[in-house]
């Protein structure tokens, strides 16, 4: 089969690889002119990485984080810690432009924006702004929360937070962990990529979502840090300049398949950041479509795990952000309290045999 698949993010490069292995003759199409050097960090967690190892895909430029600490916003109390190297693969932390360099194996055609699918039956005709077109066997849009894709399998618009995500990155020696700052209405978060690189990324409200990533600096977003702990404070401070992006999330019930088109990773069901998971759910969505004998299979096999994973991150909307108060106090109870392997059907590397 000739596949087209639309994005070349980590879900699009993962879809094409694992087709690839299967035999399948895979092309990228991708809007950018030419590939971005994207060096923020990712988090890709245990049942990613055995996935992406399964392929032959290298991540020795990746750092093993032995543990995720959450931590109170004013004090810096430890409220939680997850033991991160329970498991036979490890967690991962790296930069993003790396990973996507180790996914390109297959053509990638830049400068490819799609604006029309047509499902003829025989196939499917995908038309470009530059008034060309092409024909594949089968297309998969992996082209993220504004899918263009999406308008010909069932057309959804996904949902506001309330909250955007300004990240940087920052030099630093810090430990080998993801640490999590939470407090009323926003939260921090930050983890090594590289030796001597630390990612951050802050949460703050915001009443109207920015229409494109724009540029913040780290004196703009202190005021929502009155109180806080110095340590979170200083890191803002240090950043200089950040990216700032509207956070989004869209509950997945609408279809993701239909006839010769389907969809993957956020254009069929982006996830807020909360647990880390939407690179990671692109990623079993490769391997499990590259694995599926019947691909229209595809969509049953993954519904029940990624609404799983929706529930628990739309959940961190609210756990994250709990005023100080009853409330706070019973969820902070909770956490120092945890089962050690609560996040075992999470993390858990998964079998992705043909049909399973």
């Amino acid at each position: 089969m000739r596949i087209g698949i639309v994005g070349a993010g980590i879900g699009g490069l993962t879809t094409a690889l694992a087709l690839t292995r299967q035999g399948a003759d895979c092309v990228v199409l991708e809007q950018r002119p030419e590939p971005a050097e994207d060096g923020t960090g990712i988090q890709i967690s245990p049942n990613a990485a055995a996935a992406l190892l399964g392929l032959g895909v290298r991540l020795d430029f990746a750092v093993p984080v032995a543990s995720r600490e959450l931590r109170r916003w004013a004090d810096g109390t430890v409220l939680g810690r997850t033991d991160l190297s329970r498991y036979r693969v490890p967690y991962l932390t790296m930069r993003r432009g790396q990973l996507t360099e180790a996914l390109r194996e297959a053509p990638v055609h830049f400068g490819r924006r799609c604006v029309t699918v047509c499902d003829d039956g025989a196939g499917v005709v995908l038309g470009f702004t530059d008034g060309t077109e092409d024909r594949f066997d089968a297309v998969i849009g992996a082209d993220g929360l504004h899918s263009a894709v999406r308008a010909a399998v069932g057309p959804a618009d996904p949902r506001y937070s309330g909250l955007v995500a300004s990240r940087a990155v920052l030099p630093s020696a810090g430990p080998h962990r993801v640490t999590v700052w939470l407090g009323p209405g926003r939260h921090c978060v930050t983890y090594p990529i590289a030796p001597g690189l630390l990612n951050l990324v802050v949460v703050t409200p915001a009443d109207q979502p920015p229409d494109r990533p724009v540029r913040v600096t780290g004196d703009r977003l202190l005021p929502y840090f009155d109180g806080w702990h110095p340590a979170v404070r200083e890191l803002i401070d240090a950043a200089g300049e950040l990216e700032q992006r509207a956070l989004y999330d869209l509950p997945p019930v609408s279809p993701w398949c239909r006839g010769r088109v389907m969809l993957i990773g956020d254009a069929a069901h982006p996830i807020l950041p909360f647990i880390a998971q939407g690179a990671a759910q692109a990623i079993e969505d490769a391997v499990t479509l590259a694995r599926c004998t019947d691909l229209s299979g595809f969509e049953a096999l993954r519904r029940d795990r990624v609404r799983q994973v929706y529930e628990m991150s739309r959940a961190g909307l609210r756990v994250h952000h709990l005023p100080d108060g009853a409330e706070q106090r019973i969820r902070d109870a909770a956490l120092a309290t945890a089962d050690p392997g609560a996040h075992d059907w999470l993390y858990r590397p998964r079998s992705y045999a043909a049909g399973s």
